[in-house]
């Protein structure tokens, strides 16, 4: 009994600190018939340290029309979206990029900007961070992407 005691003592540390490798989850939604939703969701922080709910998503049609599209949500009554604004994206090789507002005459709601990537996301460097500049009231706030997140979308953008 001592033995196993100390056979637990002895490895179980080290299970501890060796993490199991790292998966993307792309969520994947039937709609409608011949309509599919992929998702990639993830919560990130801006530069003051509020959390911010990213969710890029592509969604399939009947006939394969398909397009890609970024979802920003702040806490209600604290993050307000300017609309119609552009959302600025700068990735590591400090290319400037423009995203279209999708909800340039009506939004769900305050805190929701959603944005039009499906011909720039091929643009974007997966080799480093991305830079996204969200048009809110009082100035922007900056929230930078990890380059593992960009690679996630690129995946999910070529391969559903």
């Amino acid at each position: 009994m001592a033995f196993l005691v100390a056979l637990l003592f002895f490895l179980l540390p080290s299970t501890l600190l060796v993490s199991p490798p790292a998966s993307a989850l792309i969520r994947q939604q039937l709609e409608a018939p011949g309509q599919t939703l992929y998702q990639s969701r993830h919560s990130l922080r801006d530069r003051s340290g509020k959390t911010w709910q990213v969710i890029l998503f592509k969604r399939i049609k009947v006939g394969g029309l398909a397009n890609v599209q970024l979802r920003l949500v702040g806490f209600p009554e604290q993050t307000v979206f300017q609309h119609p604004a552009p959302l600025n994206l700068k990735d590591s090789q400090n290319q400037q990029l423009s995203a279209s507002d999708v909800f340039a005459d009506k939004a769900p709601a305050p805190n929701v900007g959603q944005y039009e990537l499906t011909d720039i996301l091929d643009s974007v460097s997966a080799s480093g961070s991305l830079e996204l500049s969200l048009p809110v009231e009082n100035g922007e706030t900056q929230i930078s992407v990890p380059a593992v997140i960009i690679l996630e979308w690129q995946y999910l953008a070529h391969e559903y």
